[in-house]
């Protein structure tokens, strides 16, 4: 990931943060000239619109729009109604990015992670060499899909890790371990 920085020229005031990450050479701004976040109907993207602001010696982020997708690209799903907030902190020649996804829709408590980044001014990004093309042919104007009931997938992940379904699908009251041993010893007072 690359940082770089927009300042207006006259005025010498910070316009935005601008990153280029390496993977499909995406590029993101927070824009830190405090203007506000485009209205609910306004064009949703993959990275969003992102505003921040310091707080002491920590960039806070607050990203907007952004298109449905997933938090894990094998995982939770994301949507359109998501707010990512993200806190940047510097220590020294390391990067802390705490990460945090509020969506009403998939999940019902914000779902929190951490990465690290270390400097590496050496650093070169290459262009990224892969190109979109069609894998599978379909007709023009067809629509992947699954009809209500018909999904093949729904269970995928819970029967690969051996999980009960409500336990995969119940949220945040499900996913620490207790789940697991509490619901257990429930079945076994049912039967």
């Amino acid at each position: 990931m690359r940082i770089w920085k927009q300042v207006d020229v006259p005025t010498q005031q910070l316009i935005a943060y601008h990153m280029l990450l390496s993977w499909m050479t995406q590029e993101r701004t927070i824009y830190m000239d405090g203007r506000p976040h485009p209205p609910a109907y306004a064009a949703h993207t993959w990275q969003g619109f992102s505003t921040g602001k310091w707080e002491g010696n920590i960039l806070t982020a607050t990203t907007t729009h952004l298109k449905a997708g997933w938090i894990r690209r094998n995982g939770v799903p994301r949507s359109e109604r998501a707010t990512l907030t993200e806190h940047w902190i510097r220590n020294a020649d390391y990067l802390t990015l705490i990460s945090i996804v509020n969506d009403p829709v998939y999940l019902t408590e914000p779902f929190i992670r951490t990465t690290k980044f270390a400097a590496a001014p050496e650093q070169k990004i290459d262009p990224f060499l892969c190109e979109a093309v069609v894998e599978v042919a379909h007709p023009d104007g067809y629509v992947p899909h699954h009809l209500p009931g018909t999904n093949p997938f729904l269970t995928e992940f819970e029967m690969k890790y051996n999980l009960p379904p409500e336990a995969v699908r119940g949220g945040a009251k499900t996913m620490c371990p207790e789940y697991r041993s509490i619901s257990s010893i429930s079945k076994k007072i049912v039967k």
